[in-house]
């Protein structure tokens, strides 16, 4: 990732945006010039731990001239505020997931870097590290023969267990496919290719949860969504993939993501993570696991903007819009009981080489 280096600015400093300070401020290809959050107090705070950092307002930041790409880390409602402002202005975008609270939305944006020209990126970049890039791997190498069925499950009690302020998870927007689906789905779409069309179902174990956790624990939530999602995505490549995703259970020994081919089985790492082992069973033979072969080594949240500034942008906004779409698609699937067939589609990426820390990151 060489090259010059370009000024960022990051607009919302939560608690995510820890992850991606300590990768950008190590990170060789970029410069984080400016910060903004609507809590000045965090604003002022978060620049003073930066070198060369200013405080600026989100008005001021993206009316800079200087800064050429924005992160943006603010709320799901606020993704597509922010991220078409800065589009307005042309510069460049990373967003964390999703790419906007809509798939209307979404769109809104994809439309308008078009039309200026800018590029779009989105979260998430744990599918360039070694652990889904070394099954992409695998499978582009043929060590498994051609694809024909993938399998993706996670599974949790809920958040409510942990969570001091859980609410949002139970709310429109919220539930296990829209908060951690993106992850899985977006791994499938790299290791498989497109979605052509989905069919869901979905259920809802209880009306209320009690949070378990914090100040607020033994106060009652309202449920207000499905908890429990399983779907059936039909590639563009002829292969098909089951994805659950549930608040509803406890535990599975089920591994996070599986690819099976004619000639061989793959088991995938958690997707919500850069790293882990890739094991691979062929005909005839037994469980073995597989070097790192591909990905950024040791990344962490922010190695997608990284690769957008280098360019070409593998965790890119096409990308998040159609895994959105996948989503939204399975939800509403999941209501109809209809078949749904999906309007955007994307290419897969370049696969990432096997790229050392040292290649991006500065001593």
């Amino acid at each position: 990732m060489g090259g010059p280096v370009t000024d960022i600015g990051i607009v919302g400093l939560g608690v995510i945006s820890g992850q991606y300070l300590a990768t950008l401020a190590r990170a060789s290809s970029v410069r984080i010039a400016a910060v903004a959050d609507l809590d000045a107090a965090r604003t002022q705070a978060a620049a003073e731990a930066i070198p060369g950092c200013r405080a600026l307002t989100t008005d001021e930041l993206l009316a800079d001239p200087g800064i050429r790409t924005v992160l943006n880390l603010t709320i799901p409602a606020a993704h597509a505020e922010v991220a078409l402002a800065a589009i307005a202005q042309g510069k460049d975008v990373y967003g964390e997931k999703p790419l906007a609270a809509t798939l209307a939305d979404a769109t809104r944006i994809m439309d308008a870097a078009a039309v200026a020209g800018v590029r779009v990126g989105g979260a998430p970049d744990t599918v360039l590290g070694t652990g889904v890039q070394t099954a992409r791997a695998a499978i582009d190498d043929g060590l498994i023969g051609p694809p024909v069925a993938a399998s993706a499950m996670w599974i949790s009690a809920g958040h409510e267990s942990w969570h001091p302020n859980p609410d949002f998870y139970y709310r429109a927007g919220g539930g296990p496919l829209l908060d951690m689906g993106p992850y899985y789905i977006t791994s499938l779409v790299q290791l498989l290719g497109p979605v052509r069309a989905v069919s869901g179902a979905a259920s809802r174990s209880r009306d209320e949860r009690v949070i378990a956790a914090g100040p607020r624990a033994g106060e009652s939530i309202a449920v207000e969504v499905d908890t429990h999602l399983t779907g059936i995505l039909h590639h563009a490549s002829g292969a098909i993939s089951t994805v659950t995703m549930s608040f509803d259970a406890v535990a599975s020994a089920t591994a996070p993501i599986e690819v099976h081919g004619i000639d061989g089985s793959l088991v995938v790492p958690d997707p919500n993570a850069f790293a882990g082992d890739v094991q691979v069973h062929r005909r005839g033979g037994s469980w073995e696991t597989l070097e790192p072969s591909a990905g950024y080594v040791d990344a962490g949240r922010g190695i997608g903007l990284l690769d957008l500034v280098a360019g070409p942008a593998r965790a890119s906004g096409a990308m998040a819009l159609h895994v959105l779409e996948i989503m939204t698609a399975l939800t509403a699937s999941a209501s109809s009981g209809v078949r749904e067939p999906l309007r955007t589609t994307v290419e897969r990426p370049p696969i990432v080489p096997l790229t050392p820390a040292a290649s991006w990151r500065n001593p």
